[in-house]
């Protein structure tokens, strides 16, 4: 049995089954452990399966659980949220085009610009959801597959969608920051925002301490000059040494 069929089979077994555990997969289908964690690994970057401690769970679709599992993430560290979304909000001017991804700090950015009455581009379902409620802001929302609990767009009608267009900034989250760059943890994340850095004059990546000296799976961007860095605390030397050799900007949150 080759890799991909076995990570075929732990798909179909947990999409009816709901929760399985490491050994029994491994019993039923054959490999190691570590060859099992290999292939939720695989259905997580995918957004199909949750990892737990020994085991791992189906992601349910619906909307109800993308809404409650994006409230969640929401609230984790909402104070150094809102302090770097104060900052990012600031870079804005008023009629500027914005492109806005799916992250939870990116979402508080997008509750401070009601007012700036700009034009925003998004792949973010709650974002396209906030301006629609607001009414004032003419909002493009990227085609695009939901991405699970992530309540995000992506795949190739999204990357299509964000070649050819034009904005003056966007503003963008990530799983891990290291002295090589940002980093996100799913392909079709970082293929989106890929696209939205092409597209965009400038970029902000806004992320909160918890996500430096850590990896993901692939190198979303390195640091270059038409980047910014907001964030609440000051980096370990080394990551700052590499935004500021690249020329990008680093500003900390309350330092004024």
């Amino acid at each position: 049995m080759t890799n991909q069929q076995r990570t075929d089979l732990i798909e179909r077994h947990l999409r009816e089954n709901k929760y399985a555990d490491l050994h029994s997969l491994a019993a039923q289908f054959g490999g190691s452990l570590s060859t099992v964690r290999r292939a939720l690994d695989t259905l997580e970057n995918r957004g199909i399966v949750r990892r737990h401690h020994g085991g791992a769970s189906l992601v349910e679709t619906d909307a109800l659980t993308r809404e409650h599992d994006f409230l969640v993430r929401i609230r984790r560290h909402a104070d150094k949220k809102l302090a770097i979304a104060s900052l990012v909000a600031d870079e804005v001017k008023p009629g500027s085009t914005v492109i806005l991804d799916g992250g939870t700090t990116t979402y508080a950015v997008a509750r401070l610009l009601a007012e700036k009455r700009v034009q925003v581009i998004t792949n973010s379902l709650p974002v396209a959801s906030l301006f629609g409620e607001i009414g004032n802001t003419e909002t493009i929302v990227t085609g695009g597959s939901i991405l699970g609990r992530l309540a995000i767009l992506v795949g190739p009608l999204c990357e299509a969608s964000l070649e050819g267009i034009h904005a003056d900034l966007a503003i963008l989250g990530g799983t891990g920051v290291t002295a090589a760059g940002v980093w996100n943890h799913n392909a079709l994340v970082i293929a989106a925002q890929r696209k939205m850095i092409a597209a965009a004059e400038r970029t902000i990546f806004a992320l909160d301490d918890t996500k430096f000296g850590r990896k993901a799976l692939s190198l979303t961007a390195p640091f270059g000059a038409k980047m910014t860095i907001v964030t609440n605390t000051r980096p370990l030397p080394e990551v700052e040494k590499a935004i500021a050799t690249a020329g990008a900007r680093l500003t900390l949150a309350g330092t004024g």
